[in-house]
């Protein structure tokens, strides 16, 4: 009478052991999920551009008021014509910075090529080395740089895109232009009917993020490289 043969014994997992492995990779994959996200410095500094520009936008002289015929008038003189683009200017300041905003969006936007390498150009400065954490190094093309390498090789490509290409040109030329569009209007726009005790100070409107925005966002920069 032959024998029973026995039963195959299936090997069992560990409980614990699948339960460290998965915990391990969840913890792997927020470490890379965080990774990718934008740094606080970088959030902290397009935070502070937009409540800049909202706040910029919303103190404008009405446009209106900017264009009126009536108030425009030969200036009498070179000095004359001096003090009123200085009133002008304190009284439309936003209003004249959005102007040579156009004028330069304007000038970029019918030159492709280049927009395209002013805009590499200033994401390459963020996002390699203004916004990015020194841990872990910057590795390109299989090869390690370091932080005096990595700016070194940004000056010179600052250099080589602004001076050895058309973005130099272009944007000397569309500040000129809105330069003297502004001086224009300025010098022909007689002041004396503007209100000019309730303004704000040269730190306020437009641009003036980049008075304070090295407070903000650079201790928040250096402290991620320390």
């Amino acid at each position: 009478m032959a024998t029973a043969s026995p039963t195959p014994v299936l090997p069992i997992s560990s409980p614990q052991t699948t339960t460290t492995t998965v915990a391990t990779t969840t913890t792997d994959t927020q470490q890379t999920i965080t990774g990718v996200g934008p740094t606080p410095a970088l959030r902290s500094f397009i935070n502070r551009i937009s409540e800049t520009v909202q706040g910029g936008l919303s103190n404008r002289r009405p446009w209106a008021e900017l264009v009126d015929r009536s108030a425009f008038a030969k200036p009498e003189s070179v000095s004359d014509a001096t003090l009123r683009i200085r009133k002008n200017y304190s009284y439309f300041r936003t209003n004249y910075l959005s102007l040579l905003a156009v004028v330069l969006a304007f000038s970029l936007i019918t030159n492709p090529f280049s927009l395209i390498l002013l805009t590499g150009l200033l994401a390459a400065w963020l996002f390699l080395y203004l916004f990015r954490p020194s841990d872990p190094p910057l590795v390109l093309f299989g090869r390690q740089f370091s932080e005096r390498e990595t700016l070194g090789v940004l000056i010179v490509s600052t250099v080589v895109v602004i001076f050895l290409t058309s973005v130099g040109s272009v944007l000397v030329s569309a500040l000129m232009i809105g330069l003297a569009i502004v001086c224009t209007h300025a010098a022909f726009r007689v002041p004396e009917d503007l209100f000019l005790d309730d303004q704000e100070s040269p730190a306020t409107g437009f641009l003036s993020f980049l008075a304070g925005a090295a407070p903000t966002s650079g201790p928040a920069a250096v402290s991620a490289r320390v």
